[in-house]
């Protein structure tokens, strides 16, 4: 790929042999159970100088629960249900390995009343035989051999429950740097996030260190939407901790500092003390001490709400197409608008032409979907080749550009020692919504050090730890929009050799992006 210099010059923007699961550097491994998580929404205010429009989601007046405003089908569909107007939301947890992710999440289905008895027995002596005795709530989650075995989760689980007000999809992304992409396929699809991380003397420090997972984690779930972040300080019940306060303390002020400077504000995060494995202040305090005064884990998420986009035009990010029992199947997250039976849609970048005839939540037929909704697409007029993972699926009247260029504004993190400084030419992988394509910078417009604030316009290269407006070129054509038009599908980040080196958003598409 080479850079031609210009940044207005946009070219080719059609591309009917599109595949995003062809080529990528460090291929990012398929999730086995991707069939109902999918893309994510939400801000992506990647620093305080990379001005992410904050404020935004205020201005997207409709709520979560707009489901309720769609008027049920009374012609040939009405025996179709309508969804529950509880609103959606999808959690990911996240965090450094061995933090308490999985055991954590099997202790929540345990306490929502989604395991029995029975079962939790069964993995007790499971665990016994393989992990470890305390790993039985994690095996609720982990449900792969190689999983329970080794005591590590490699690829994102999925669980669902409910509390009185609200719905919810459990995504467990895996904690260990190898599986980083595997996080950012949880991650995508993530309305919330809980970051999980272990008081246990020692484990912190790892997690939150250089070359830990801790703070890539938020960073990702930050430039991927999670603009809601429940830290959850758990492990506080070991006996290097014994729900000591001071060491709360220390570790809430280390993690905040970090946070801030990753662009999240004071309230969009929510400190928390816990034990995944007793259970306390997950559902009820039980042996939390009286030093701490705010909410269990399950009330900070039922307090949580999201701001949605139902009146735009339909956006579903696809995270897969295939056959069956005969009928071509599509699974997507609605990022935006509302999907019915017999709508008439398009797939982008492809351009190709389909209709949607049946639309599925959780396996059940359903009259609509709104966004927020993981779903299932029964479509017609299309093989399931031409649905693939990082294709997005619009209304046949608004679709989505297809772009090969686009200007961004990027927060550069880090750079590796064999790469000190980002210039024109510079390759990457760029990841969006559930896309991951190779991209290359074409021209550096500015760059502003963030500790000085100094800028200079038209620079040569590029150091970490600073704001840069430039334009990216990628290797095939890809369906993205700006982040002011659709801020899931308006963000991204840039990895190379394993290491996520910027977060950014889109701000400026061609004048001639294809959308037909």
């Amino acid at each position: 790929m080479q850079g031609d210099g210009g940044g207005d010059g946009y070219g080719d923007q059609q591309g009917n042999g599109y595949d995003p699961e062809a080529k990528e550097a460090n291929a990012v491994k398929e999730v086995k159970e991707s069939k109902t998580e999918e893309t994510e929404e939400e801000e992506a205010d990647e620093a305080e100088e990379v001005k992410p429009e904050a404020d935004e989601a205020e201005e997207v007046k409709p709520e979560a629960d707009e489901a309720e405003e769609v008027k049920p089908d009374t012609g040939k569909d009405s025996e179709k249900k309508v969804p529950d107007p509880r609103p959606h939301l999808n959690i990911v947890f996240i965090g450094h390995v061995d933090a308490g992710k999985s055991t954590t999440c099997g202790n929540i289905l345990f306490l929502s009343g989604m395991v029995d008895e029975r079962t939790i027995e069964k993995y007790k002596q499971e665990a016994a035989n393989k992990a470890g005795e305390s790993w039985f709530y994690a095996f609720i989650m982990d449900t792969s051999e190689e999983e329970k075995i080794k005591g590590k989760t490699v690829e994102v689980g999925r669980a669902a429950f409910e509390t009185v007000n609200k719905r919810f999809t459990i995504l467990d992304a895996p904690g260990h740097k190898s599986y980083v992409p595997n996080m950012i396929a949880g991650a995508s699809a993530a309305d919330v996030g809980v970051l999980l991380i272990s008081a246990r003397k020692g484990e912190f420090e790892t997690g939150f260190e250089k070359g830990g997972q801790t703070c890539e984690h938020a960073l990702l779930a930050k430039t991927l939407g999670v603009d809601k972040l429940i830290c959850a300080i758990n492990k506080m019940d070991d006996p290097t901790v014994e729900w000591d306060e001071k060491r709360y303390n220390e570790i809430y002020k280390k993690l905040s500092t970090f946070l801030k400077k990753s662009g999240y504000k004071e309230d969009q995060m929510i400190f928390l003390p816990m034990s995944g494995l007793m259970g306390d202040n997950i559902k009820e305090r039980k042996g939390t001490p009286a030093w701490f005064t705010g909410p269990t884990l399950l009330d900070a998420l039922d307090g949580i709400n999201v701001a949605r986009k139902a009146d735009g035009a339909v956006r579903i990010p696809m995270m897969e197409g295939y056959k069956d029992m005969g009928a071509v199947t599509a699974i997507g997250k609605v990022e935006q608008g509302t999907i019915k039976p017999g709508m008439k849609c398009l797939v982008m970048p492809t351009n190709n032409k389909c209709t949607v005839t049946s639309v599925f939540i959780n396996d059940v037929d359903m009259q609509f979907a709104t966004c927020g909704e993981n779903v299932t697409l029964k479509m017609s007029g299309i093989s399931d080749e031409e649905l693939k993972k990082g294709y997005v699926l619009c209304s046949d009247k608004s679709p989505i550009p297809a772009v090969t260029k686009f200007k961004a504004t990027i927060h550069l993190i880090e750079l590796g020692p064999d790469r000190p400084v980002m210039t024109s030419g510079y390759v990457a992988v760029m990841h969006a919504h559930t896309t991951s394509e190779e991209c290359e910078i074409l021209k550096l417009y500015e760059t502003m050090v963030i500790q000085t604030k100094k800028k200079e316009k038209n620079p040569q290269f590029a150091r970490p730890d600073s704001v840069v407006v430039c334009s990216i070129k990628l290797a095939r054509p890809t369906a993205v929009d700006t982040f002011e038009s659709s801020k899931q599908l308006g963000r991204f980040t840039l990895r190379v050799d394993g290491r996520t080196i910027a977060i950014g958003k889109i701000t400026e598409l061609p004048k001639s992006a294809s959308t037909d």
